[in-house]
């Protein structure tokens, strides 16, 4: 069970509570502490005080006094109308996510709403109610905006949830599972839609998902490189020592632990080739440093899941406004990642050429092609797919932060755009699983030509998740299908 306090929360809890129905719970001590926050705002409402959010418009409409008897139609009015998200749902793991990380972020005890509210959102989650959320139409700015209001209006009774693949009306799940909606009080329709977590639930995930593929990404790496009859002597861990940074040396380290004890190494040990092409020799230094930006951008991540994105915020009887539901940080991450998780493909597509390439690669059948030469084309498209899927890529990795346009009459006249920075990181995370996984059946398939000799035993070892049949040309799809369904379940353990 997951214990949220608004301070602990991790990537991995993310990927339990979001895939694996982990249950979740609020910590006693933050229940207290939000009961505190909580006062703070009803003393204000006493008297009269305008402060945003409570007893004034929003956006533009901040200068608009709400009088009393209309503060909760308020609250209810701004989850309806900022439901504005349009597009295909977002993926249940997804909106799982963000439902944790909204909870963990009103847990902290800085936004001055009930326990309720929380408490709501965790029995939501705990039930599987799952709402409707549409993927496009946030800027990233005051928050999230739209995404997290289709949230809050399930909450609330209103809109759609997604049960057993179909989108529902929310309340007819909520009347079969006994579940009442949630009845909001002042400042909570606001609280519920400010913060950054649909950028920070995918980029948990991603980030999840990445660190994992890039070890699983290595292990294939090594494979191609004793196919392809490459050095290890360039994974020396004195050469990667003095380079000074943490990832090339994690990635060497791997890379030497597959490869030892291969008898296709020790067949060419003394051959006259001196060095071998970057995509086999710079392992280390490339892969090294996604595993380096993987590693900041986590840490970022776990920062941003844990913070207090709302606003106003409540601190000891001042309600301050402020922006920290603005995306800027978690909006550059997504970009970052983006860059380092292209660029991976970039040399997976380079290493795919080599092993079907019959100009570069030795003792190989070209396009590793069984059956009659010439009548069988072997393996050829495959790295026409992959640099189909790299090209992409690059288009995909253009950064979105760099843009911004104005909202709301210009009252929020920088945005973020992280929302599209994460959203097409998906595809890139697809992608890269794509590269990855024709590059492990072009492995298989060569190491299968290398034989008698084998590779190392841990190489054999896990390639023998993979048989490939070498029987001549035919569909070789499926094969594709099978190595990228076991790369995923792996890498989402």
């Amino acid at each position: 069970m997951v214990n949220i306090n608004g301070n602990n929360l991790r990537i991995v809890d993310v990927h339990s509570v979001a895939r694996k129905n982990e249950k979740v719970v609020l910590d006693k001590e933050s229940k207290r502490k939000m009961e505190e926050s909580r006062k703070e705002i009803e003393k204000i409402l006493k008297i009269g005080k305008p402060v945003y959010g409570v007893n004034t418009g929003f956006g533009a409409l901040v200068n608009v006094r709400i009088s009393k008897e209309q503060l909760e139609e308020l609250q209810r009015n701004i989850v309806l109308s900022h439901s504005a998200a349009i597009g295909k749902p977002l993926d249940i793991d997804i909106v799982r996510a963000m439902m944790l990380l909204r909870a963990n972020s009103l847990a902290k005890g800085y936004s001055g709403v009930r326990p309720l509210v929380v408490e709501k959102i965790i029995e939501f989650l705990n039930n599987d109610v799952i709402p409707y959320v549409p993927d496009k139409g946030s800027v990233g700015a005051s928050g999230d905006l739209a995404p997290l209001a289709h949230i809050a209006m399930s909450l609330i009774g209103e809109g759609y949830v997604i049960e057993s693949g179909k989108k529902l009306k929310t309340s007819e799940v909520l009347r079969k599972k006994g579940i009442e909606p949630l009845k909001l009080k002042e400042k909570e329709g606001l609280s519920l839609l400010n913060g950054t977590q649909y950028i920070s639930s995918i980029l948990s995930l991603v980030i999840y998902d990445a660190l994992n593929l890039l070890q699983v990404a290595t292990i294939i790496a090594a494979g191609s490189v004793d196919a392809l009859l490459g050095s290890p002597s360039a994974f020396d861990l004195r050469l990667q020592k003095v380079r000074n940074h943490i990832g090339q040396q994690v990635i060497a380290e791997i890379l030497l632990e597959y490869l030892d004890g291969s008898q296709i190494r020790e067949s060419h040990k003394n051959c006259q080739k001196i060095q071998d092409a970057y995509s086999l020799r710079a392992i280390p230094q490339v892969y090294g440093a996604v595993y380096d930006t993987l590693v900041y951008a986590s840490q970022v991540v776990e920062n941003e899941i844990n913070a207090s994105t709302d606003n106003p915020l409540v601190f000891d009887g001042d309600v301050i406004s402020g922006g920290n539901f603005h995306g800027e940080p978690v909006a550059l991450i997504a970009d970052f990642v983006a860059i380092a998780l292209t660029d991976l493909g970039n040399m997976i597509e380079r290493r795919i050429d080599r092993l079907i390439n019959p100009l570069i690669n030795e003792n190989l059948p070209p396009f590793l092609s069984s059956g009659t030469e010439g009548l069988n084309s072997g393996y050829m498209i495959w790295q026409y797919t992959a640099a189909s899927l790299c090209n992409e890529n690059k288009v995909l990795s253009y950064p979105a932060s760099v843009d911004t346009i104005p909202t709301s009459a210009y009252q929020e006249d920088h945005v973020s755009m992280g929302a599209t920075s994460a959203r097409k990181l998906l595809t890139i995370l697809d992608n890269v699983l794509s590269l990855v996984s024709i590059e492990a059946m072009l492995t298989k398939v060569a190491l299968e030509f290398r034989k008698p000799l084998k590779s190392s035993k841990k190489i054999e070892d896990f390639f023998s998740n993979f048989n490939i049949e070498l029987s001549g040309d035919r569909y070789f799809g499926e094969d594709f299908e099978k190595v990228k369904i076991f790369l995923k379940s792996e890498i989402r353990k």
